[in-house]
């Protein structure tokens, strides 16, 4: 691999991919498509639906891969991740190895590559480095804010991008009016105080299967629960974002 091409390809939805993701995946000899067991088979099928819809270039192989399983169990977060992006990255190379002419390799990167993604981390691992290039794409927070028709910011405020984790473990940042959680499996808003605070939900954001629900935590955050809970048995997994907005004094 010379070349690796990092995509943006927005939340599932062939729409949000950009002109330049599109040339940049036609251009690529090899695309790798991340394979997560039976649960997780809508994610692969997903990014496979996006290609039939862009992808043009015959020559391009679309190359499957077993993706790696974090061990969550490690008490050391930091280093389980650490392991978990080195067998990443050995299984790139693995699935690549039949194929020593694809010097130029693609991957579909949910949202964008830079916001709460590691694919530029398991990147720098290879050796030798390819040159990597990055092609933005539409975030989750962009969607979910234009499906819910507000901004993520007041006027003149900020907003703090943080994770389910982080707000678990934390609670509320000090100062902070306005929050977009990522990554948060387990409904972490359900530790904070719901006292003046606005939620604004989405499950499958720019998907078919949208889900959206706002509204007062306290009245919302018991329904987003259950909700959330229903469509994570229905399709074996699920993708969620949410806004928090507080009433400052």
């Amino acid at each position: 691999m010379k070349r690796l091409s990092l995509i943006g390809i927005g939340t599932g939805n062939p729409d949000h991919v950009t002109l330049e993701a599109v040339k940049a995946i036609n251009a690529a000899d090899a695309i790798l498509i991340p394979q997560k067991g039976p649960d997780k088979a809508d994610l692969a099928e997903l990014r496979e639906r996006i290609l039939a819809v862009v992808l043009t270039n015959t020559a391009t192989r679309v190359v499957p891969f077993d993706l790696p399983v974090r061990d969550a169990a490690n008490p050391d977060y930091p280093a389980g991740v650490a392991n978990w992006h080195d067998a990443i990255a050995g299984a790139w190379a693995a699935a690549l190895a039949p194929f020593p002419g694809a010097d130029h390799v693609a991957l579909l990167v949910w949202g964008d590559p830079s916001l709460y993604d590691s694919t530029l981390r398991i990147a720098a691992r290879l050796d030798p480095a390819p040159k990597v290039t990055v092609i933005p794409g539409i975030s989750a927070p962009q969607v979910l804010a234009a499906a819910h028709g507000v901004t993520l910011n007041t006027v003149g405020g900020p907003y703090l991008t943080t994770t389910g984790r982080r707000l678990r473990d934390h609670g509320w940042p000090f100062g902070a009016q306005t929050l977009v959680v990522m990554l948060d499996g387990d409904c972490a808003f359900q530790v904070l105080d719901p006292t003046g605070v606005t939620i604004w939900w989405g499950a499958f954001v720019g998907m078919d299967q949208e889900i959206l629900d706002h509204g007062p935590l306290a009245e919302v955050g018991p329904r987003i629960v259950a909700t959330r809970a229903t469509a994570r048995a229905a399709h074996g997994w699920i993708m969620d974002i949410y806004i928090l907005r507080k009433v400052m004094p």
